[in-house]
């Protein structure tokens, strides 16, 4: 009940009109907010980039592993979720819910450390073209460093149990559930073992969980690039998005409407536990 209650919070804090263009004082409400919380777990590195002169901000915290002098050689699991949100929008779902999440694994990796060292990276400026992204920034930053695993977590709060909740890219409709009531899991060919470890977790955590690798990049299905993984995709690393497929399901996807109340918060917190236990055990 704890966590459910935190993550409560946090929605409550970041679900808000935070477009960076004509929402600049709730965008940087929310930037403030993030900053502070994972100021509670160390040091919060803060990469500024600008796009047609406007100041934008990627937040970063690095938690190290379980200490050994061989583990602190590992690359790192990274881990982010977009903060901004489209015009007229709160954004609950897409992607306070990510950002909750975000804040959760932060507390929770600092309090007992994973076996991988774990870096939490707060994205700027998602809800735009692929190339102004502040996750094609921070990708192409990294230049040839190495990753273990890349999760971006987009949107991961809405469940519908209803008969035909679900709707599928053409094909998929074939091999996936028509109850919009599980997580996806979707990642590059190379994250298969990865897919396969986290959906078993989710599920214990009592999260139905389906996955599917993507092919060349997702260019087969676009769908599959709309989120922050798709940068690390390009760049060659493990990465996949955790997501409840968004529009997909999602009758309030970039609408008013989307408000915590619409959000399941049950749902949210069994994706979050069954996250933190899949990322430890990696």
């Amino acid at each position: 009940m704890e966590l459910k209650f935190r993550l409560h919070q946090h929605l409550t804090q970041v679900a808000r009109d935070r477009d960076p263009y004509l929402a600049t004082a709730g965008h940087f409400f929310v930037q403030q907010y993030i900053r502070q919380q994972l100021e509670q777990w160390g040091e919060v590195e803060v990469q500024e980039f600008q796009v047609r002169g406007m100041n934008l901000k990627n937040l970063i915290l690095d938690l190290p592993a379980i200490s050994t002098a061989r583990r602190s050689l590992r690359p790192p699991i990274l881990i982010g979720a977009h903060y901004d949100a489209v015009v007229g929008s709160p954004g609950a779902d897409d992607n306070a819910t990510g950002v909750a999440v975000l804040l959760e694994l932060a507390r929770a990796f600092h309090q007992a450390p994973a076996r991988y060292p774990v870096r939490l990276v707060a994205f700027d400026f998602e809800e735009t073209s692929y190339n102004l992204a502040g996750s094609t920034y921070y990708a192409t930053s990294l230049q040839q460093a190495p990753l273990r695993l890349m999760l971006a977590l987009e949107m991961l709060g809405y469940c519908d149990r209803t008969p035909n909740s679900q709707q599928y890219p053409p094909v998929l409709k074939y091999f996936f559930p028509n109850q919009g009531n599980f997580i996806g899991l979707i990642g590059n060919l190379k994250t298969i073992p990865d897919l396969i470890h986290l959906s078993r977790h989710l599920r214990r955590a009592g999260v139905p969980c389906r996955w599917l690798p993507a092919g060349k990049k997702g260019v087969i299905l676009p769908d599959t690039r709309r989120s922050d993984h798709a940068a690390f995709w390009d760049r060659g690393d493990r990465a996949l998005m955790v997501t409840d497929t968004a529009h997909l399901r999602n009758p309030h996807y970039h609408k008013p409407s989307d408000r915590i109340e619409t959000l399941d918060l049950d749902f949210l917190t069994g994706v979050c536990r069954g996250l933190e236990m899949g990322i430890r055990s990696l």
